[in-house]
């Protein structure tokens, strides 16, 4: 009977968990919002602004709205994007240099390439190569690997890749006196800060910025600055934490759930130390190609081809296990396929533009009625208040959609104009986005590196809320100064 008893409960136990709520997919919150924009044409009154200016900006007031609803068909046509169409009007919309079709492209080319930096293994060298031994040493080492993950989080947007860093560092560093929520935040904690405060994160930043009609890397003084001012505070506050734990003043988290004996690694070679000076050599050449000649996605994508090509070469003549080209070949293919799906986020998120209209402020959509309805909205509050508003929107939306480059597609759009009609300038509603895109992937349960992370470091999400609350209040706090200074001296 007690076996009868127990194997209920099991099942019922099961049952429960298949029945738990969890978050849909991206695509299908992507599928939900065409449905509503497709069943919005039938309600609501399309209209349009006027525009003014070099580059072109809406003129407050010029709002008109058309004679009636402009519903969008079923299967669109040469004129106008239908529902069942949205996906592929989406991905075909533009050319190289849009913030379609070139974008998309961008992201698959980035995609390849850091799949084969990441194939040679030359980073998890580097790592194991510098880690400590049997015996606790100095912080010093720690604060080096955070802020070195946080500048890999702000240059190329590390993040799933910061799951398997965690996998090696959490048994390394618990051996050394220090524990799995050390390895966190060396690693999740350090990647989302730099990618939260990046000036040049190609994922996101510049996403945003294309999508907002501004040069890429532009506004990079402010930007930097808050790297480093963010950076910092994270450094900070882990350096206390990581001696507490070493000296025993703070009881650590997960330290007697990893083998004491840990995985044997291969040596830091010579060929591991040229790729890493290559990635570093081509992240020097884009920033110089944007700033000094205005290098816009295609020359982006082939400069860091060509740092691709340079560590294929360098994997195969310098010994690299896996470094044969064809398996570097295999890598690229493995790297683009992984953000295979960001950039067909970015094609679904610009066909929902479409079924609304489409995003051209001079021709009637029902994106210019919302524009509209909100920056009357807007216009009942100070314009700093906007500016903090749109900080606090991206915050909460990213719960739904935790992928950076989605959550630009989705609301720029929407934002970049928003913030012409309210006083609020573009570089502020960029980094707005990116503030609130960023630092919200610290505690949401909806990001599936963080659920990842946690899982690799033997921390329940229960002990990482308890433990990060008191931080991300501050971290947010620090973030609406931010914002609101930036909106105070018209960045």
């Amino acid at each position: 009977m007690a076996d009868t008893a127990d194997q209920a409960n099991k099942a019922a136990g099961e049952a429960h968990q298949e029945r738990a709520w969890q978050m849909p997919d991206t695509f299908i919150i992507l599928f939900v919002l065409a449905l509503v924009a497709w069943a919005a044409t039938f309600v609501f009154t399309p209209g349009q602004f006027s525009l003014a200016g070099d580059p072109s900006r809406i003129v407050p007031g010029s709002y008109e709205a058309a004679a009636s609803t402009m519903p969008a068909p079923i299967l669109g046509d040469a004129e106008r994007t239908g529902f069942l169409d949205f996906l592929f009007a989406g991905l075909v919309t533009g050319d190289r240099y849009s913030p379609t079709v070139g974008l998309m492209a961008f992201i698959i080319v980035l995609g390849g390439v850091f799949g084969m930096v990441m194939r040679t293994k030359a980073i998890d060298a580097a790592l194991e190569a510098s880690l400590p031994g049997g015996k606790a040493q100095s912080e010093w080492l720690i604060m080096g690997l955070f802020w070195s993950f946080s500048l890999a989080g702000a240059i190329f947007g590390l993040a799933e890749e910061s799951i398997a860093l965690t996998l090696v560092l959490a048994p390394a560093l618990t051996r050394a006196g220090y524990d799995g929520m050390t390895a966190l935040l060396v690693c999740f904690g350090a990647s989302q800060l730099g990618f939260a405060t990046s000036w040049m994160n190609p994922f996101s930043v510049i996403i945003a910025q294309t999508i907002a009609g501004l040069a890429p890397m532009s506004g990079l003084e402010l930007r930097l600055g808050n790297w480093l001012l963010f950076t910092g505070v994270g450094a900070i506050f882990l350096w206390r934490y990581a001696r507490g734990v070493r000296l025993g003043t703070r009881e650590g988290i997960g330290k007697a759930l990893f083998d004491a004996s840990g995985p044997a690694t291969a040596g830091f070679s010579m060929a591991h130390l040229l790729v890493l000076l290559s990635l570093i050599a081509g992240i020097a050449w884009v920033a110089w190609g944007v700033t000094m000649y205005g290098y816009y996605l295609p020359e982006i994508a082939a400069q860091f081809f060509a740092m691709g090509l340079a560590v294929a070469l360098i994997a195969r003549f310098g010994g690299i296990e896996g470094g044969e080209f064809g398996q570097m070949m295999e890598a690229f293919r493995d790297g683009a396929a992984q953000l295979l799906p960001a950039a067909i986020i970015v094609g679904a998120a610009k066909g929902i533009m479409l079924i609304l209209g489409g995003d051209d402020p001079a021709s009637p959509s029902l994106l210019n009625s919302l524009l509209n309805s909100l920056a009357g909205f807007a216009g009942s509050v100070p314009d700093w208040m906007t500016a903090w508003a749109m900080y606090l929107v991206q915050s909460g939306f990213n719960f739904f959609v935790t992928s950076g480059s989605g959550q630009a597609s989705i609301t720029m759009p929407i934002m970049a104009p928003l913030a012409d009609l309210t006083g609020v300038t573009r570089q502020t509603a960029v980094l707005a986005f990116q503030l609130g895109d960023g630092l919200t992937n610290l505690i949401v349960p909806t990001s599936a590196v963080l659920m990842a992370c946690l899982a690799a470091a033997k921390v329940s999400y229960g002990q990482w809320l308890a433990f990060m609350w008191k931080p991300m209040l501050a971290l947010m706090g620090l973030a609406s100064v931010i914002v609101l200074a930036a909106h105070a001296i018209g960045y």
